[in-house]
């Protein structure tokens, strides 16, 4: 089904866009700043080469249980080509698609455990890429498993599988710069809060409904809180 004609709602300095990141791509002005958690194929289950059916039911109730095979496009390998373009780019789950990123750029690490989350079954980091030389490149912030930093984070509550928290985003968005950020995969919206809040513009496109309909409610409540600091 096409989605050329965006469903747009706009939120102060906001606008939402449910539509198709790829179809809609276009329409982004060229000077915005690309800040990002896409689909990265991490819901994506191998049972190629899993040896034993125990192992192979293991991998997929992991996934499902984290609700990532659920996410659209989440099923298939990241191609980070078409952002390329952009002055500006940072992608998180650049691990997974380290073989298909330009030369250059840097990786940027979120110790997302700082010696104090739980040894389970969950990273401890996560990497992100961005096209530019980046020195400040580890953000720590606890937010592993049940342990999490609820400070300013709606006391740790996750509405999405793969909600990253606003600070982490915030301070992407500091490092990439610029008075437009886009995120063309908003998911519930965390990178359209962290924009407001940095008084920013910004653009967040959204393929499935559920979650545009919670990143419209969340980033709404983040503009009538006004600009706050982080």
């Amino acid at each position: 089904m096409s989605m050329r004609k965006p469903y747009k709602v706009t939120i102060g300095p906001a606008e939402l866009w449910l539509t198709d990141a790829l179809e809609a791509k276009e329409r982004i002005p060229a000077q915005a700043s690309i800040v990002s958690d896409p689909p990265y194929g991490n819901g994506y289950v191998h049972h190629g080469g899993v040896r034993g059916n125990r192992a192979a039911m293991k991998q997929t109730a992991s996934a499902n249980a984290r609700g990532l095979s659920s996410l659209r496009n989440n099923d298939k390998p990241f191609d980070p080509a078409p952002w390329c373009s952009f002055p500006r780019v940072l992608l998180f789950g650049a691990d997974h698609y380290c073989t298909r990123l330009p030369e250059g750029g840097s990786f940027l690490v979120w110790d997302k455990s700082i010696g104090k989350g739980p040894a389970d079954s969950f990273v401890d980091a996560e990497f992100a890429w961005c096209n530019w030389r980046e020195r400040r490149n580890v953000f720590r912030m606890l937010w592993k498993g049940l342990a999490c930093d609820k400070r300013g984070e709606n006391n740790g509550l996750r509405e999405h599988p793969t909600q990253k928290p606003i600070r982490l985003m915030a301070w992407c968005i500091e490092r990439a710069g610029g008075d437009l950020i886009c995120d063309p995969y908003m998911g519930s919206g965390t990178t359209g809060i962290a924009a407001i809040m940095l008084g920013r513009t910004f653009i967040g496109i959204e393929i499935d409904r559920r979650w545009f309909d919670i990143a419209c409610r969340r980033i709404d409540a983040a503009y009538r809180q006004g600009i706050l600091p982080l």
